[in-house]
């Protein structure tokens, strides 16, 4: 049987509702059964987050330590600024934000370059801070702390993402600046 122009298109959009209300119902099972499964964001307040010397002039390494009860998630870019400097350290690899999960006792390592060795430009600043997810207040190294008792020296900065161990970290770092 044939249907008559006039009546296709009203029959068109009548099939293509019913299937957008199923795929509603789909999807909004799908993200309901995605959003129990996938942890929050970690509170602040259950983090420790450290920094220490990295080995290197113009590299420190940072810790972040869930000390919840449960899993939660960070960002796998750990927010690092400088001082009264605008913006952050740049991802290496490039890399969008994304969650990265901590279990309850869980620790993550990432490593920071604020300078090429042999660079003039920049600033140097009295600190850094540190935020294990952007909507996080962070806290703030003294650059001695860091091992840079002369100030950290920033030009084009870089950062790892979360690793699961400091060798991790520090050979993203190397891979990059290769």
């Amino acid at each position: 049987m044939r249907l008559r122009p006039a009546l296709a298109p009203a029959l068109t959009v009548a099939a293509a509702l019913t299937l957008t209300a199923a795929a509603a119902s789909a999807t909004t099972g799908t993200a309901l059964a995605r959003t129990v499964s996938r942890p929050g964001i970690c509170p602040e307040r259950d983090l420790d987050v450290r920094a220490a010397p990295g080995g290197q002039r113009n590299v420190a390494r940072f810790t972040v330590t869930n000390h919840g009860g449960r899993a939660c998630a960070v960002d796998r870019i750990p927010t690092v600024t400088f001082s009264s400097l605008d913006g952050s350290a740049e991802p290496v690899p490039p890399a969008e934000s994304g969650p990265y999960v901590l279990a309850g006792g869980e620790r993550a390592y990432a490593a920071v370059r604020t300078a090429d060795p042999e660079t003039t430009e920049g600033h140097v600043v009295g600190s850094l801070s540190v935020a294990a997810d952007p909507s996080h207040q962070g806290v703030t190294f003294r650059a001695a702390t860091v091992g840079m008792p002369a100030g950290v020296h920033v030009w084009i900065p870089v950062s790892t993402l979360w690793h699961e161990s400091r060798a991790a970290a520090d050979k993203a770092l190397a891979d990059a600046l290769g």
